[in-house]
C-alpha cells in the first residue's frame, strides 16, 4: 500500500513542478507569487495557465447510472478547469456505440482524447484513427495491456491482473476457502482479469458468477441463489462498489455468513466497511485517472510532456479496510475518493 500512495505522491510532484515551471517569473518571489496564483485559481474553478483552450474528449464503456464515472469526471473535470481546457464527456457499455463516440470527437477535431479499453476488439480502429489524425490519445482504467500497442500516449490506472492477485491473497490472508467473483459486464476484458488473477493466488476454490449489471434485482437475485445452494461459500467479490450492496442484501436474504468483499470504494462503501458490512475493498483512485489524463494531454500539448516510460501509470491497487475507510470517508462524501 505504502509503495502505492508513494508513487502518487512522487507523480503529484513531478506534475506541480513542470506547472510551476511553466508559471514561475525569473526570481523566486516571483515564482512563488505565481504559484499562489495558481492554487487560488484551481481552487476557484478558473484556469491557472494561459495556455490556449484546447478541447479535450473522454469516452468510457460506462453504463448508465454507474457511480464510479462520476467520480472519474471530477478528477478529469477539475483538471480541466485549471488548465484551461473544454471538457467533453461520453458514454456507452457497447464497444461499437463507444467507438462511435470516438469516431464523433475525432470528426470535431478535438485536441486530446481519452478513452477506455474495456472492449478492445471495438477500440481499436478508432484510436489507430485517431492519433493518424494527429490526435493523441491516453487511456485510462481498462486496457493497460492494448493501449501502447494501440499507439495510446500511455495508460493510467490499475493493473486489473495485478488488482485481482492483490484480491486473492487478501481472501486468503483472510482465512476464506470458497470466493465468487460476481463479474457484472460480459465481455469486458478488465473484470475477466480481476476474477482470473484472484483465482490465481487465491489458495482456496474461487467461481465466477456472470450477471446483468444493467438489472440490480437480478444481480440480487442471482447471488441469493448461489449462496443459497452452496452454504461453503464464504466470500463474495464483487467488480463495483453499487454491486456490493445487492450482495450484502442477497446474503441477508439466503441466511449467509459469507464475506462480502469488493473493487471500488464510494461514500457507501466506505460507511459499510466501518460498520463490518464488508470485508475489504479495492481502490483504483479513479479521481486521480480522470485528473492526471487531462493534465497529462495539457502538459503534452503544452511541453511534449509523456509520463510512463512506456509503461502504465500506476493509480492502484490499493486494499481499503475498516482502519483505513474512516479516514478516506470525508473524501468519498465529496465524490474525490
Amino acid at each position: 500500500m505504502a509503495r502505492v500512495r508513494t508513487g502518487v505522491r512522487a507523480l503529484g510532484a513531478v506534475l506541480a513542478a513542470v506547472l510551476g515551471a511553466s508559471l514561475a517569473g525569473c526570481s523566486s518571489t516571483g515564482g512563488k507569487r505565481a504559484e499562489e496564483r495558481a492554487e487560488q485559481a484551481a481552487a476557484q474553478g478558473r484556469a491557472a495557465v494561459s495556455t490556449p483552450r484546447w478541447t479535450i474528449g473522454m469516452v468510457t464503456h460506462s453504463g448508465d447510472g454507474d457511480t464510479f464515472w462520476d467520480i472519474v469526471q471530477s478528477g478529469a473535470k477539475q483538471a480541466a478547469a485549471k488548465d484551461n481546457i473544454k471538457f467533453l464527456y461520453a458514454h456507452s457499455d457497447e464497444g461499437q456505440q463507444q467507438a462511435q463516440l470516438v469516431d464523433s470527437y475525432i470528426d470535431k477535431k478535438v485536441d486530446g482524447l481519452i478513452v477506455t479499453l474495456a472492449k478492445p476488439d471495438a477500440m481499436k480502429a478508432v484510436v489507430a484513427k485517431a492519433t493518424k489524425a494527429g490526435i493523441p490519445v491516453i487511456t485510462v482504467n481498462s486496457g493497460s495491456a492494448e493501449s501502447k500497442k494501440f499507439g495510446a500516449l500511455t495508460h493510467i490506472g490499475q493493473d486489473e491482473t495485478i488488482a485481482g492477485e492483490a484480491v486473492g491473497e487478501e481472501l486468503g490472508k483472510r482465512g476464506r476457502k470458497k470466493a465468487l467473483c460476481v463479474l457484472h459486464e460480459q465481455g469486458n476484458v478488465g473484470h475477466e482479469q480481476r476474477c482470473a488473477g484472484a483465482k490465481e493466488t487465491f489458495d482456496g476454490e474461487m467461481r465466477n458468477l456472470y450477471v446483468d449489471g444493467t438489472n440490480m434485482p437480478d444481480v440480487q437475485a442471482s447471488i441469493e441463489a448461489k449462496l443459497q445452494s452452496d452454504k461453503d461459500i464464504d466470500a463474495v467479490v464483487t467488480l463495483g462498489a453499487p454491486f456490493a450492496d445487492a450482495a450484502v442484501k442477497a446474503k441477508e436474504q439466503a441466511g449467509s455468513k459469507a464475506e462480502i468483499d469488493t473493487f471500488d470504494l464510494n461514500a457507501q462503501v466506505a460507511t459499510a466497511l466501518q460498520a463490518d458490512t464488508l470485508g475489504f475493498a479495492v481502490d483504483q483512485q479513479p479521481y486521480l485517472q480522470g485528473y492526471q489524463a487531462v493534465d497529462l494531454l495539457w502538459l503534452h500539448k503544452y511541453n511534449a510532456d509523456v509520463l510512463g516510460g512506456g509503461r502504465p501509470v500506476l493509480t492502484g491497487p490499493e486494499i481499503i479496510t475498516k482502519k483505513d475507510a474512516a479516514e478516506l470517508e470525508a473524501y468519498t462524501k465529496r465524490g474525490t475518493r
